[in-house]
């Protein structure tokens, strides 16, 4: 069974900057292999991706509302993904899910940016 395990979501101004974190583990699944994303949701809407990195960490992707703003990152010996969210802005708020291939994906972490 694959686990993944966001967090690092909460409230932040606009402005301010959010870490999340999502820590994976299972038996079948080597992360260090695969690429990873980060998607987002909001209510009534549909997941948004947001970034993906490979699984040697030197290439990464991002949506354009998000570049120059966001950092993936990974630390395959932790088995843990990372995104950096700087600059945030409320229409940045949303639940953040880390996701891998074929059909992967965490919790969810939530994060509110709000004066």
């Amino acid at each position: 069974q694959v686990q993944l395990v966001e967090s690092g979501g909460g409230l932040v101004q606009p402005g301010g900057s959010l870490r999340l974190s999502c820590a994976v583990s299972g038996f079948m699944f080597t992360f260090s292999w695969n690429t990873m994303h980060w998607y987002r949701q909001t209510p009534g809407k549909e997941r948004e991706w947001v970034a993906t990195i490979n699984s040697a960490g030197d290439d990464t992707n991002y949506a354009n509302s998000v570049k120059d703003r966001f950092t993936i990152s990974r630390d395959n010996a932790q088995n843990t993904l990372y995104l950096q969210m700087n600059r945030l802005k409320p229409e940045d708020t949303a639940v953040y899910y880390c996701h891998a291939w074929p059909d992967y994906w965490g919790q969810g972490t939530h994060v509110t940016v709000s004066s």
